[in-house]
C-alpha cells in the first residue's frame, strides 16, 4: 500500500451522477442514447446541481456486455458519436461546473481487440494470461482461438480475456504464471497509463474503474493490486494532479490506502449498501444476508450495520480521500424498488445528502424511477433469473411524449424498452412541482454546497440508532430521518435545541425541547 496525498479540493464537495449512455438522450433517433443527446441535456443537469458526471462505457465495442468488453480504449463508440463529440461534452459540461468521468475497464479486452487477436497467434505475447491446459479455478478458462492453442483466463463472460497484470505468488501446479514485474505486466500497465492520459489531455477529469480489484491474480489482502493502483496514482499526482480515481472496489478501507482517491460502497462486497436499501428484488444473491434494509417501509432494519462500515473505512482512510454512497447503479435494484416508493424515497435522499459520504445519483433516481421487473436480456443484462440488471437500465423519462422524450425512435426500435406504467414520473412533470421529488433532490444538493457542516469533511455524532435516525452535522446542524410507514420518536439531548433552531428542510418532522417527532417518510434538516 502506498500513502497518497489527499485528493483534489474539488471531489470533497462532488455530488456525483452515472449517465449510463446508452438509455439517457438519443439525439438522432435511432433509439440508443449517445453523446449529443447528453450535451442537449447539460443544461439540466446544472440546473439539478450535480458537477461531477461518470459516464458508464462509450468506447468502441461489440457490445456483448454492455461495453464492458472493449476493442479500442482510444476511440468512441460509433453508436454514441465520436471522440470530437465526447470533447465537445466535457467542454461544454466544464463551462457549467460540471467535471466528466469516464469508465475504464481496466482488467480486460473484448476478445474482438486486436491485442487479443494478436496475442492468439503469437505464443511469445505476454499481454493475456495463458495456460497450456485448464487452470484454476474451472469454468474461468476458455480455448485459445488463434495459434498458440491452450487457454486463455476469463475476468467474466467468455468474450472478456483477463488481460496479465502477473500474479502475487507462484505455484508449482501452475508454472505458467508470471510474476506482476515480467515484461507483459509491465507493458499492460503502461497500457493504462496511456490510456488515461489520451483521455485526461482531450478535458476528461477522471475514471471510475471497472472490477479494480481483480487486476493482479491470486493476490492476498490485495498487497500487489494495491502497488499497482499506487503507481499510477502517484503518476497521476505528478502528470494530473486535478483528476481523480474512483474503483469498483466495494471496500474503501483498503481501496484509498491503495491509492484510489474515493471507493463506492457496493452491493457485492460488505453488507453496508444492502443494509440501507437492499429490497431482495432485481439484484439479489442468495448469499447476500437476508435482514431487512433500514429504508424498508415496515421499519424493520437496522442502521447499524451500516454505521459500523462507514466507521471503519473512514478511520483506515483518515481524510486521505472519500466513501462513495450510490443511490444504486447499472448492476443493482433502483432505490425506487417493489415496495419503496417515490413518497419513500425523500428520507433516503434526507440521509444521503447529509451523511458525510460523497453522494451518487444514479440517472432517473432522482425522479423515482423505478426497477422494471422482468425485461429481456440485453447485451448481457441478465446475469441470472434473481439477477436482472435490465430493469435498472431503462430510459430516462423526460416527458410525457412518446418514449417519454428518450428517442423519437419506434417504440420496438429502443434500446430498452420504456417503462409501461402510466403513472411513469418524468423530469418535466416533477420540475413544475415544488413538492416533488426532483426539487426536493435539487434543493439537498444546493443545500449539501452551501451548508460545509453537511459536507464529506464536517464530523457526525450520531444521537439515536433506530427508527428515526438522529445525528448531528459539525456540531451545528440537525438530521433525522423516519424511512418507515409508522411514525417515530427519538429523545434529545437537553439543551440542544435553542430559540434560534431554524428549520431548513422538513417533511413530517416537529421539534420539542428534548425530542424529536416525525411522521412516515419524514425527515427534518435543521441549523441549531
Amino acid at each position: 500500500m502506498t500513502e497518497p496525498r489527499s485528493a483534489p479540493a474539488w471531489l470533497s464537495d462532488a455530488v456525483l451522477y452515472q449517465i449510463y449512455p446508452q438509455s439517457f438522450a438519443d439525439s438522432n433517433g435511432d433509439g440508443i442514447g449517445d453523446l449529443p443527446g447528453i450535451l442537449d441535456r447539460l443544461d439540466y443537469l446544472q440546473w439539478l446541481g450535480v458537477d461531477t458526471v461518470w459516464f458508464s462505457p462509450c468506447f468502441r465495442s461489440p457490445f456483448a456486455d454492455a461495453g464492458y468488453d472493449v476493442s479500442d480504449y482510444l476511440q468512441i463508440a460509433p453508436r454514441y458519436g465520436t471522440n470530437d463529440d465526447l470533447v465537445a461534452v466535457t467542454e461544454a459540461a466544464r463551462s457549467r461546473g460540471i467535471r466528466i468521468m469516464l469508465d475504464l475497464v481496466a482488467g480486460h479486452t473484448s476478445d474482438q481487440h486486436p491485442w487479443f487477436r494478436a496475442w492468439a497467434d503469437d505464443a511469445d505475447d505476454d499481454r493475456y494470461i495463458w495456460s497450456p491446459r485448464v487452470g484454476a479455478p474451472a469454468g474461468a478458462w476458455a480455448p485459445t482461438p488463434g495459434q498458440r492453442g491452450g487457454y486463455f483466463m476469463l475476468n467474466f463472460y467468455p468474450c472478456q480475456p483477463a488481460l496479465n497484470f502477473g500474479y502475487a505468488r507462484d505455484d508449482a501446479r501452475e508454472p505458467w504464471r508470471q510474476p506482476v514485474d515480467a515484461p507483459g505486466p509491465r507493458a499492460n500497465r503502461e497500457a493504462l497509463r496511456e490510456i488515461m492520459a489520451y483521455w485526461f489531455d482531450r478535458g476528461v477529469s477522471g475514471f471510475r474503474v471497472d472490477m479494480a480489484s481483480s487486476l493482479v491474480k491470486d493476490d492476498p489482502g490485495y498487497v500487489e493490486t494495491g502497488k499497482l493502483w499506487g503507481e499510477m496514482r502517484a503518476w497521476m499526482d505528478r502528470a494530473y494532479p486535478d483528476n481523480v480515481l474512483i474503483p469498483e472496489w466495494g471496500d474503501p478501507a483498503v481501496a484509498v490506502p491503495a491509492g484510489f482517491h474515493a471507493d463506492f460502497f457496493l452491493h457485492f462486497r460488505g453488507n453496508a449498501l444492502l443494509s440501507l436499501w437492499h429490497m431482495g428484488i432485481g439484484t439479489a444473491d442468495p448469499s447476500w444476508p437476508a435482514e431487512p434494509a433500514y429504508f424498508d417501509a415496515e421499519g424493520l432494519g437496522a442502521i447499524t450495520e451500516f454505521v459500523t462500515q462507514w466507521q471503519r473505512a473512514a478511520e483506515a482512510i483518515g481524510g486521505t480521500g472519500q466513501i462513495a454512497l450510490p443511490t444504486s447503479n447499472h448492476d443493482y435494484a433502483r432505490l425506487v424498488t417493489g415496495t419503496r416508493s417515490r413518497e419513500h424515497a425523500g428520507a433516503a435522499y434526507a440521509f444521503l445528502m447529509t451523511w458525510p459520504t460523497l453522494p451518487t445519483i444514479y440517472y432517473g433516481d432522482e425522479i423515482g424511477m423505478r426497477y422494471v421487473p422482468d425485461m429481456p436480456d440485453k447485451e448481457g443484462s441478465m446475469l441470472s433469473p434473481l439477477n436482472n440488471r435490465t430493469g435498472s437500465r431503462t430510459p430516462m423519462q423526460w416527458d410525457a411524449s412518446p418514449n417519454a422524450g428518450f428517442s423519437t425512435a419506434p417504440a420496438d426500435q429502443l434500446y430498452l424498452p420504456i417503462d409501461p406504467d402510466p403513472a411513469r414520473p418524468t423530469v418535466a412533470a416533477q420540475r413544475d412541482d415544488e413538492g416533488s421529488l426532483l426539487n426536493l433532490v435539487r434543493r439537498l444538493i444546493a443545500l449539501r454546497r452551501a451548508t460545509p457542516a453537511l459536507g464529506s469533511g464536517s464530523p457526525v455524532e450520531v444521537l439515536h440508532s433506530g427508527y428515526p435516525f438522529v445525528y448531528v452535522r459539525g456540531g451545528s446542524h440537525l438530521v433525522a430521518v423516519n424511512p418507515r410507514r409508522a411514525p417515530a420518536a427519538a429523545p434529545l439531548p437537553a439543551g440542544l435545541v435553542g430559540d434560534s433552531v431554524r428549520a431548513l428542510e422538513v417533511h413530517g418532522a416537529r421539534l420539542a425541547d428534548t425530542e424529536i417527532k416525525i411522521d412516515g417518510f419524514g425527515y427534518g434538516i435543521y441549523a441549531l
